[in-house]
Formats: structure tokens, sequence, C-alpha cells
């Protein structure tokens, strides 16, 4: 059964039919995900373990960050599935902002994991524990091994998905963790000073909020519907104003529909009118210069009330006299 929506069509299945072609489907890093989950998970267990086994705080601080960092890749995955799912009549974006509304989870996740891991490492100074620095050295080096192998699986996406991102930005910051503890371990081994473990948690837990500050940042900016970090809504307005017959542009709104696709809307005056051609040709132009593959234009031949105004800062002000 198919049920007709605008000019195309939604069948009760998921086959997805555009009008005119915007799908932007991200790329598929599924096999990653698996890989990274798989491996994660394992490491996990073996971190956990051997932590307990050794009493170091700074293997089960990680082993407990690299958990969360399972969480998280699971929830990355879940939203990437959910992003290629077709509209429906209900849901006529598909389920794309999923993507963003996960990369919001999983730095927040992030934070938490990380805020329980200084509490604990603060209170650990006080009554250092007696630990295995071979042990430590040991787990450490597989964890980076491990962490970097999960992270160059994400290198690729970590341009254009903010999902992607945060997978990649997670994976990596283990990498340098790891690479510390592993260090922490050797010096441990040779001078004793066992209350280098704790010193070591408390970086990995500021490295890791360093981190994550720009996960969270974007994730939130991009909830609220901010303007994606790599459009520049003057250089959108300026192409505008600049087309031949467009005496004004008004309502200019750009948002991010999913972690890669943005979508724009606006009102742009035109005296003498215009052509399908016209439409097309902006489209298409937007879609290539400012990966906006998303655009609703209304056309009109009367300004109206609207004046078109940039203030000093540059932020595009739509004022509307009242007579």
């Amino acid at each position: 059964m198919r049920k007709k929506f605008g000019c195309g069509e939604f069948p009760m299945e998921h086959n997805h039919d555009h009008c005119h072609g915007h799908s932007h489907a991200p790329a598929d890093f599924s096999r990653a995900f698996a890989i990274g989950v798989t491996l994660n998970f394992l490491f996990v267990v073996v971190e956990v373990g051997y932590g307990l086994a050794s009493n170091s705080l700074a293997l089960i601080a990680d082993g407990g960050h690299n958990m969360s960092d399972v969480l998280g890749l699971l929830l990355a995955w879940g939203a990437s599935v959910l992003a290629g799912r077709s509209p429906t009549p209900r849901h006529t974006y598909g389920f794309k902002r999923g993507t963003i509304l996960v990369s919001l989870i999983s730095a927040l996740l992030l934070y938490a994991a990380i805020g329980a891991i200084i509490w604990e490492a603060v209170g650990r100074f006080h009554s250092p524990a007696v630990l295995n620095g071979t042990t430590i050295m040991v787990v450490a080096a597989i964890g980076l091994i491990i962490n970097t192998a999960t992270a160059l699986l994400f290198m690729s996406g970590r341009k254009h998905d903010l999902n992607i991102k945060g997978a990649f930005l997670h994976m990596a910051a283990d990498a340098l963790v790891s690479a510390g503890v592993l260090v922490a371990g050797f010096v441990i081994t040779v001078t004793g000073w066992f209350w280098l473990d704790p010193a070591v948690s408390l970086v990995i837990g500021f490295v890791v909020l360093f981190a994550g500050w720009g996960l969270l940042r974007d994730s939130l900016h991009l909830t609220v519907d901010g303007v994606p970090a790599h459009i520049n809504t003057e250089e959108v307005l300026r192409y505008f104003t600049e087309l031949p017959g467009v005496s004004c542009v008004h309502d200019l709104h750009i948002w991010a529909l999913s972690t890669t696709d943005n979508v724009l809307s606006a009102h742009i005056v035109m005296p003498d009118g215009n052509d399908d051609e016209f439409l097309h040709n902006v489209a298409e132009h937007l879609r290539q210069a400012f990966q906006i593959g998303h655009a609703t234009i209304q056309v009109e031949r009367d300004a109206g009330n609207y004046v078109c105004h940039l203030d000093k800062n540059g932020n595009v002000r739509c004022w509307q006299h009242h007579t």
C-alpha cells in the first residue's frame, strides 16, 4: 500500500522517494561501529579486571570511561541507522535529528563519567594504593593499540559528521590517555611513586573534559537550531542579494536537520518574478557552496513592510514596520 504525500509517495514499507533528489545519506560506518564496539567492550572487561586485580584506580577509571565510550558508540550507531530511514507522513524529515540528540547525550555521558573519576582520584591522594606497575603497562599498551585502531576507523568522517566526530574524538582521547597510563606504569615500576596513579587519573579526567567540550558545545548549538559552524550566514545572505533581479531578502533561517544535513528557508523579493530554472539553480548552488541540501525559497514581488538589514556585528536582522 502506498500513501500519497506531496509530489512523492511514502510506501508503508520504507522505500525512499524524493521529489528533487534531496537524499543526503551519511557515509555508512556500520562496519566501523561494529568493530569499535566489539574491541572496546572486550578491552573494558580486561581493563577493569586487571585494575581490580592490581588495585589500580587509573585502570579502573579508564575502564569506566571506555565503557561510556562503548555506550556512546552504540548510541551513535543507532542514530546513524535511524538517520537512514525514509520519511513518513508523520515524520516528514525522517529520523535524522536523532544524530544531533545522540551527540548531545554522548557528551553528557562522557562528562558524568569523568566527574566520577575525578571525585574518586581526589580521594585516592589521601591513601595511595600499592600497585603493580608492570600490569598497568601491559593493559595500557593494549588499550593504546585498540583505541588508536578504533579512532582511525572514524577518521575519514570526522570533518563532515558531528556524530562521527564524537566517536573519533572519544577514541583519539582514549589513545592519548592510554599512552599516559603506560608512562605512569613505567614510572611507578621504577620509582615506587604510587601517588602517580590518582595523579594520572586526574590528568585523564581533564584531558577528556577538554576533548569533549567541543562536542558538547556543538551538540547544544545544533539542538537549539543554531546555524552549523561551517556555514556563514552573512555569506549566504550576500549570495541571495547579489542574484539578478533580487531586491531584498528577509526571514532567512538556516539550521541543521541532522549532523550531516542542513536546511534553509528564505523569502526573496523579485519585482519581475522568476522561473523554475532560477530556483533549481539557486538550490544547486546552496548545495554545492554551503552544503545546504534542503532549501525552501519563497519568491515575492513586493517587500511589503519588511526591510532587510545587517547589524554592525554582521548578524541578520529582519525589521517589520507597523503603519
